[in-house]
């Protein structure tokens, strides 16, 4: 997944707003107007960096022709101490815009970095998918952060796949009218049937769905839905994931597993942003 600044300025616009209200009344009463400086991100956690831009978008936002210079861009690994990237503009700038690059850059690369744990801890056996259990308006950032740390989006939002739970099963009148239904109305959509029992799974098999969920199964069922499902669907594995479960869950033979967990219980990242300044002031 891409991410393109039409994506996050105004979200970045917003957090400035919130933050700033009618002013930074305490850097405007201490800090010359005057006065050049420069910030240097720093990791004060090993972590797995995501939303560099994101962070320097809060700068530009108040000074467009600040300097930045980036050491490590999104995906990469941080050690304790290692330099994430500096910025260069008025001291003004830097103080009243830290706070929001701050906590854009700390929760996209906190997610980034559990992300990358899940995936570390699959070893290749299975695919790690986040799902829609995002921050409210900042799905964008969060998904794009898992994409950052290795893992795979599921669907973005309601409308670029169907899946189809036990509320739409009964609603429609059962699996295989619920499936029917949704090729006939959205053909090029792929079709993902949840399932809480093995009875569900056949139903989703005899319906051709594209995936079944296979929702807080035991480790015995998840195998036999996986024998049940082969050559018909892939199977997703959801409920309960926890970072150490994954191990076991790679054995099933399942083709994903998904994890709400991802982004909305990622600690935030300890980066801190230090300030100096590059001369007097006048």
């Amino acid at each position: 997944m891409s991410l393109r600044r039409e994506q996050y300025a105004d979200i970045v616009a917003r957090a400035l707003t919130e933050d700033i209200g009618t002013g930074d009344v305490t850097t405007e009463a201490t800090v010359p107007a005057s006065q050049q400086a420069h910030g240097v991100f720093l990791a004060k956690a090993a972590c797995v960096v995501a939303g560099v831009d994101v962070a320097i978008e809060a700068f530009r936002q108040l000074e467009p022709g600040v300097s930045v210079q980036i050491a490590l861009g999104d995906g990469a690994r941080a050690d304790h101490g290692q330099t994430i990237a500096t910025v260069r503009g008025r001291a003004r700038t830097l103080l009243t815009a830290e706070r929001t690059a701050l906590n854009l850059l700390q929760r996209m690369s906190g997610i980034a970095t559990l992300t990358r744990r899940f995936v570390d801890a699959a070893d290749g056996r299975i695919t790690i998918l986040d799902t829609r259990k995002t921050t409210p308006t900042l799905r964008v950032l969060e998904k794009y952060a898992v994409t950052a740390g290795g893992g795979t989006n599921h669907r973005i939002g309601l409308y670029d796949a169907v899946l189809i739970k036990d509320n739409h099963v009964r609603l429609a009148g059962g699996v295989e009218a619920a499936v029917a239904r949704s090729r006939a109305m959205r053909p090029g959509l792929r079709v993902e049937v949840e399932a809480q029992t093995l009875e569900e799974v056949d139903a989703a098999v005899r319906a051709r769905a594209d995936i079944v969920l296979v929702d807080n199964m035991s480790l015995a069922d998840i195998r036999d839905a996986v024998h049940r499902a082969r050559g018909v669907c892939q199977v997703e594995i959801s409920g309960g994931v926890t970072l150490q479960r994954i191990a076991e869950l790679a054995t099933t033979g399942a083709d994903f597993v998904s994890a709400g967990a991802l982004t909305h219980s990622a600690p935030a990242v300890d980066i801190s942003f230090e300030i100096e300044p590059d001369r007097p002031a006048l």
